[in-house]
């Protein structure tokens, strides 16, 4: 199969998180997808095949194959955007049904997908202790706003709001140890938020689980950030930013829309570009 290389919510012609994108007329064995995409050395590369009026889609990180990733999805909406002309795409996921939106307007390609159900629950104590020693933190570090989560939204996440921006950028964590961490909990990312303003939020995303120290955009982890935030009545007025990538020089922007409904889809969208 060819792969094209998509970087997912990026700024303009830079920055956003690399995808690999698989369109074939049949989806390769499971074997061949985890080869390609260790070969293709992206956190994720997306596959994609005609399954009736939707398109049956996988995706595997060099490691492992994961149920749902946002930039990815973004990538794919791009790539069929380019193949097949602007539209709505319904994709058949291992675990959910979504949809992707590609656009292309003067040269700008763009993508909005719909994320699976969202909920959320409070992380237990002894996970919470867990995942403050990996980061080098301690509980006077959070932001009490923001419970830490154990968050879903098609793929598991914990949440952890930080007070601090500095706390953010300085974030650091051994690999083997959060691949443990990760793998242990089940979970498929950790994400460090710091909140700036009620709709304004800067984050950091560990994904040890997939053999890679940090994603410079993670759509799936804004999903469940957003639902995380719906179910805890933060002010977010219907809709949030997420910059990310800025402290490992990929700047990233995502667009995350959150209807009022308690665990419905959340709408995550952004730019994308070809990479050469």
């Amino acid at each position: 199969m060819d792969v094209l290389r998509i970087a997912a919510f990026s700024k303009g012609a830079e920055g956003g998180n690399p995808a690999g994108v698989a369109i074939g007329d049949a989806l390769p064995e499971a074997a061949e997808m985890q080869r390609i995409a260790a070969e293709v050395g992206f956190s994720e590369t997306a596959f994609a095949a005609p399954d009736g009026d939707a398109w049956r889609v996988r995706y595997f990180s060099p490691e492992s194959e994961v149920p749902f990733c946002g930039h990815a999805t973004i990538a794919l909406g791009a790539a069929l955007a380019m193949q097949q002309g602007d539209g709505v795409f319904p994709l058949t996921l291992n675990e959910a049904e979504i949809t992707v939106e590609g656009r292309q307007d003067s040269g700008i390609v763009t993508g909005a997908l719909q994320s699976p159900a969202t909920r959320s629950r409070p992380l237990d104590e002894e996970l919470l202790r867990r995942t403050l020693a990996l980061f080098g933190l301690t509980r006077d570090d959070l932001d009490p706003r923001i419970p830490p989560t154990f968050a879903e939204a098609g793929a598991t996440h914990i949440v952890l709001g930080l007070k601090e921006r500095s706390t953010l950028a300085a974030m650091s964590y051994d690999l083997d140890a959060g691949r443990e961490l990760m793998n242990d909990a089940g979970l498929v990312t950790i994400a460090l938020v710091h909140a700036e303003d009620d709709q304004r939020f800067h984050a950091r995303n560990a994904f040890a689980s997939g053999g890679v120290l940090e994603d410079p955009a993670t759509g799936a982890a804004a999903a469940a950030l957003a639902g995380t935030l719906r179910d805890i009545g933060w002010p977010h007025g219907g809709r949030i930013e997420i910059f990310q990538g800025e402290d490992m020089g990929a700047p990233s922007h995502l667009i995350v829309e959150i209807p009022p409904e308690l665990g419905s889809s959340i709408r995550v969208s952004g730019s994308a570009r070809v990479m050469t």
